[in-house]
């Protein structure tokens, strides 16, 4: 089996799926695809919708690049000549409403290559993440009991290793708060005694097609709901909160400028309106400060 090409081809089918399944949804946009070539070699499609009735700003991007590692990464792997391939799907929804939350996730897959073509490293990585702006426990629950339920098809202990993890990388350490409620997270993820390639590629593979049923009936659920003037302002609010996250601790944004990756595909990710209010504070016992709660101590939803 040749993990990168299969990967690959299911990542393409993986775009057209959720992006026909996220303009059922909306109803009104489309998205609108920016193909791209990487200089140095590869390219992807860049998938956006923006202004529709359900989400203000969207994107659901390949990207697969390829050729002579950077600097900086020789440098981290301790290596003075080597090739590499990386190949990915990485979403970021940021609805209209604040009632609608925002969700994001990523599915990776890499390999390095000594100067005879040989493999010397790979690996997968990835997850799934839900940011609300007003907190409805079913709504957690459900997301993760969607993860959980993948997971343990592969291995019982994924989910709370993973879970854990998308906790604690999901951190905005300077505001001493998640970024969301999680959901699961997995980076340099390889073979050992219990898990092969092979069964690796297919937990890949079942991570990607969960992620509509872990969002789309939350979506379907809120989308109809009104809100005020004060919980749109709220919400840029929380989403300032994303985007520093995004700029300052992603390493998926990192990588991305750093292997000279498209600046407008990696940016993609940040909503179109976003307020930074100076010592902004929630109101005591109010739905805001309860989602804060939450976000100063993650809990576990199943």
């Amino acid at each position: 089996m040749n993990i990168k090409e299969t990967f690959t081809k299911h990542l393409f089918d993986l775009q057209d799926q959720i992006c026909r399944s996220l303009e059922d949804v909306d109803g009104k946009a489309k998205f609108v695809e920016d193909a791209w070539e990487r200089e140095g070699g590869g390219g992807g499609k860049t998938r956006v919708i923006a202004n529709g009735k359900v989400f203000e700003k969207g994107g659901v991007n390949t990207s697969i690049v390829h050729g002579e590692l950077p600097d900086s990464f020789k440098e981290k792997f301790g290596v003075d000549e080597a090739n590499f391939y990386a190949c990915g799907l990485s979403l970021v929804i940021h609805p209209k409403s604040p009632k609608v939350p925002t969700v994001h996730a990523n599915w990776r897959y890499f390999e390095m290559y000594d100067g005879k073509g040989s493999i010397v490293k790979q690996w997968f990585g990835g997850g799934s993440d839900l940011t609300p702006y007003y907190l409805v426990e079913e709504d957690a629950v459900h997301f993760h009991q969607v993860m959980k339920n993948m997971c343990d098809k592969h291995n019982t202990y994924y989910y709370p290793e993973f879970k854990k993890a998308c906790d604690s990388y999901f951190f905005n350490s300077h505001r001493d708060e998640t970024r969301g409620i999680g959901g699961i997270f997995y980076d340099y993820l390889q073979k050992d005694k219990n898990m092969s390639w092979e069964k690796l590629l297919a937990f890949q593979i079942d991570a990607g097609n969960c992620f509509l049923e872990a969002y789309i009936p939350i979506v379907e659920k809120h989308k109809q709901e009104t809100y005020t003037e004060e919980q749109k302002y709220w919400q840029e609010i929380r989403r300032g909160r994303y985007v520093e996250f995004n700029l300052l601790h992603d390493r998926g944004t990192h990588f991305g400028i750093k292997t000279k990756g498209r600046t407008e595909s990696i940016l993609m990710s940040l909503p179109s309106t976003v307020r930074w209010d100076y010592d902004f504070q929630t109101e005591k016992d109010s739905e805001e400060a309860k989602l804060i709660q939450v976000l100063m101590n993650p809990r576990e939803w199943v």
